[in-house]
């Protein structure tokens, strides 16, 4: 008796044109006829250890031309790909198939079939705080809003908050609200704020003294310790807050001379310092001071208890003790107690101890912009994959920033921007956050609904039915270095799919190895409810929870479909007032990958049973069906309390 993947192998040969390879067997059934020539190759695999062979080589005649110049010729005798027990290969052939014509790829894509799972944080300021722009961000797909305290005073920021009230209340979309601290950053003082030329090959001079006018021969800035920090052949980034790096706003420094308190730098290339906040940035270069600046400690003091802020960046997060010592002072503020502290690294000291800061923090902000002039270029790539990979595993929020600066500027993103969004999204980051794009630049909206559209189309290629597969295998040479990449997949070696690019039965059980047993009990429920949704092909996961950990954890393990997480409110008091929680715990969902918040009625507590708990099930029904995550005849996985126990249920959906 054949086995399935014998039967797979046959319909392959019904729905392609055979290429060149002659039929080998299925890698699980040696029953297959085989001729005396493919005997012995089959032979010598099993003494070499490498028994699993993969089924015949089919390529689409519309897809053939442009298989062909990426490979090299196909013989009968040509090898399969060889792997050690560690899971390297070893051959230089490669192999592609791919069962959709390329020409798939140029038709729309359905609109409401599927919600973009990646999260849009937006930082808003002069082309983006009117209630108008603001609606047009939320519709386009913003679900955080960054008030960036770098510039601007808190009345400023108070009032582009309360555009965002009525623009929350018109477009009934809910949105969180993420203050992002100053921190120990190295800034110019230009309190004219008039231009300044510098030319190539001159020099400048930045001094601690900040009561001297800036000019194109004397920079003041705002750090007393420059001098004591820099050594002559340093190099100083200087630039536009935010720059992007394709302006001409920007200039490279090299320190040479130090006298008393003052820099003396020479200018390596020619750049006109335009606006009223420039930023300074020495590589790898210890700054004393705070983490949490007096400045910052007044904004959250004033500006965030009055808004009960649910995130707070914490700029230039360097150690741990920096994520402590920001929660114990919005611990003494009340209401701030709940928000979640995201640390956003930004150099290589907070790399160093990013461990440390991972368990400490909500979250963690990848600060792409600077931390990219502290590392070689080579190696950015690298900490964002190894960063984003933690965060995955400890089920804490990645958030990547930098990703189409071009279009502070201009309208469309540039190929390789669109191409990095969407691998940061295969990365596993939870969100992407826009900060000149949307705080100054002249396509806001444009840029929102731009990351979005990229965001659904990911989302939808993970998500649907047919599988793209490919098989995939890097060319090394003798040297290690990378000679020609290309998508593959062999059954089970190095996969990569469309359908779910990390594949997800794989991501599933490494993050299961990587908590351990004994499982908590909730960790245990959340992990369960993920593998039932993925085993029934559920359409969506809705989870009852009051605290919101129940639906983080689930969001976790990373579903191939949405988790809708119903807030449910509980009762509190200070002894002096009885309030609702469920607000801060529906918003803190907004940046979490895959989580659609909802909030229930208050009357219906999350561990009731009988009819109340029907009736909330019902409107998170009807929520999920006016939304188009569900539709007739979908199965959905419910997870919920009921009395002390946690329950995981699957229902089917009648017309």
């Amino acid at each position: 008796m054949q086995s399935s993947a014998c039967i797979l192998s046959q319909k392959r040969k019904e729905r392609f044109v055979p290429g060149p390879v002659r039929s080998k067997p299925c890698f699980r059934c040696e029953k297959a006829k085989l001729s005396g020539r493919e005997k012995e190759e089959a032979r010598e695999r099993r003494q070499g250890g490498h028994c699993r062979l993969a089924s015949d080589l089919y390529v689409s005649p519309d897809t053939a031309f442009l298989v062909a110049p990426l490979l090299p010729p196909l013989r009968s005798s040509s090898r399969f790909p060889d792997f050690d027990q560690g899971g390297s290969m070893h051959s230089t052939n490669l192999l592609l198939e791919e069962p959709i014509r390329m020409v798939s790829i140029l038709e729309p894509s359905k609109p409401s079939f599927f919600p973009a799972m990646t999260k849009i944080v937006g930082t808003l300021g002069p082309k983006s705080r009117s209630v108008e722009v603001i609606s047009a961000c939320l519709k386009a797909g913003m679900s955080v809003a960054r008030f960036d305290f770098s510039w601007g005073d808190i009345g400023y920021h108070q009032e582009t908050l309360e555009n965002l009230k009525v623009a929350v209340k018109g477009t009934k979309k809910l949105c969180a609200v993420m203050l992002d601290t100053v921190g120990p950053e190295l800034q110019v003082v230009n309190k004219s704020e008039k231009a300044i030329l510098l030319e190539a090959d001159a020099s400048v001079i930045l001094t601690p003294d900040q009561e001297k006018e800036a000019s194109s021969e004397l920079l003041p800035i705002n750090f007393t310790g420059l001098s004591k920090a820099v050594t002559p052949g340093d190099t100083i980034f200087m630039g536009q807050y935010l720059f992007t790096g394709s302006e001409t706003t920007s200039v490279w420094l090299e320190v040479s001379e130090l006298k008393g308190d003052d820099v003396v730098c020479t200018i390596k290339n020619s750049a006109t310092l335009a606006g009223s906040l420039f930023t300074l940035h020495v590589s790898q270069l210890h700054i004393s001071l705070p983490t949490l600046t007096e400045a910052d400690k007044k904004a959250i003091s004033t500006w965030g208890v009055r808004n009960k802020i649910d995130f707070l960046s914490l700029s230039y997060t360097r150690h741990a003790e920096d994520v402590r010592e920001a929660r114990e002072f919005l611990s003494k503020l009340g209401d701030l107690s709940q928000t979640q502290i995201f640390a956003k690294i930004e150099s290589v000291e907070g790399l160093t101890h990013f461990d440390e800061i991972l368990q400490e923090a909500d979250g963690i902000i990848l600060s792409r912009g600077n931390l990219g002039i502290d590392l070689p270029p080579e190696k950015v790539f690298l900490f964002q994959k190894a960063a984003v990979y933690k965060c995955n595993m400890a089920g804490k929020p990645a958030v990547v920033t930098r990703v189409v600066d071009s279009m502070t500027d201009n309208l469309r993103p540039t190929r390789a921007e669109a191409t990095d969004v969407a691998n940061a999204i295969l990365d596993g980051s939870d969100a992407i956050l826009l900060g000149a794009e949307t705080l100054r630049g002249l396509y806001p909206v444009e840029t929102i609904s731009t990351v979005g559209r990229i965001c659904y189309e990911v989302s939808l290629q993970l998500n649907k039915n047919g599988w793209l597969k490919f098989i995939v295998k890097t060319l090394l040479s003798p040297e290690g270095n990378i000679k020609r990449s290309l998508p593959l997949d062999l059954y089970g070696y190095n996969i990569l799919q469309a359908e779910k690019v990390f594949n997800q039965d794989l991501y599933f059980k490494k993050t299961v190895k990587y908590v351990g047993e004994p499982m908590t009990h909730l960790e245990s429920i959340a992990s369960s409810a993920v593998r039932a949704a993925i085993k029934v092909k559920a359409s969506i996961i809705i989870c009852f929870t009051s605290s919101g950990r129940a639906a983080r954890l689930i969001a976790k393990y990373r579903p191939t479909m949405p988790v809708l997480s119903v807030v449910v409110p509980r009762l509190k008091t200070n002894q002096l007032r009885w309030s609702f929680s469920g607000a801060f715990e529906a918003r803190q969902s907004l940046i979490v990958r895959g989580l659609f918040p909802m909030l229930a009625d208050p009357r219906h507590p999350a561990e009731s049973t009988g009819a109340s708990n029907e009736s909330v099930l019902k409107v998170a029904l009807d929520h999920g069906k006016a939304s188009g995550l569900i539709k007739s005849h979908d199965r959905v996985v419910i997870c919920q309390k009921v009395g002390d126990a946690s329950v995981v249920k699957i229902i089917e959906l009648e017309d």
